[in-house]
């Protein structure tokens, strides 16, 4: 006869959650040692800071923040959060699941991790999903003016939405400035290294350098 495996352990903090949020927490569930739980988009924020602020859970580090929508269009997209406590050596992964065709919305958790900055950015950038509170929500690995969409999402073409002749038009009259934010084109000021001509063309354009 074979031994049967015994079933894998999920983390301490599931039965902490579903005493502290009921039935708030949906599920949750052990893969390849990882502990997931699934949350009501309606609660994460305050599911995440109560892991960040209490006594015995202390996930005081934002390990990632990404997206996952599969080819199954039945199935949800989800918004996923890797936790980890550092000083318990504790991980944990968070997930949110909507409608892939629906509004993709969340509260930011930058007022809790301030790492989260560039991570929302990026799912915003690549997924679509808008951060609530986000103090500087805008795209980080596209440039701000792309209009091509998200170029994660399921239903994103390889070569874009645009034609080939269209996107290398866009490319030539593309400007450096539109690269960057006013308060990074000011810090560049600063240093000297923003040439005349296109502090010129952001004061014909009405965009503000930050002093």
């Amino acid at each position: 006869m074979t031994a049967t495996s015994p079933a894998p352990t999920p983390s301490s903090s599931v039965s902490a959650l579903e005493d502290a949020f009921g039935s708030a927490i949906l599920r949750s569930a052990v893969v390849c040692g990882d502990t997931i739980v699934y949350l009501r988009r309606e609660v994460a924020h305050d599911v995440m800071a109560w892991l960040r602020g209490t006594p015995g859970q202390e996930f005081d580090y934002l390990t990632d923040i990404t997206a996952v929508e599969y080819r199954d269009p039945e199935r949800p997209l989800e918004l996923v959060y890797q936790l980890r406590s550092l000083g318990r050596r504790a991980d944990l992964r968070l997930k949110i699941e909507y409608d892939p065709q629906g509004e993709l919305r969340a509260d930011s958790v930058w007022d809790l991790w301030h790492g989260a900055d560039w991570l929302e950015r990026e799912v915003y950038d690549m997924f679509g999903f808008v951060f609530d509170g986000h103090p500087d929500l805008r795209r980080i690995l596209m440039w701000n003016t792309y209009a091509e969409g998200h170029p994660l999402r399921k239903g994103f073409p390889l070569r874009g939405h645009f034609s080939r002749a269209e996107q290398v038009r866009q490319a030539l009259s593309m400007k450096p400035e539109d690269h960057y934010s006013a308060r990074e084109l000011a810090i560049a000021e600063e240093h000297r290294r923003v040439p005349e001509e296109m502090l010129e063309r952001l004061e014909r354009e009405g965009r503000e350098i930050d002093e």
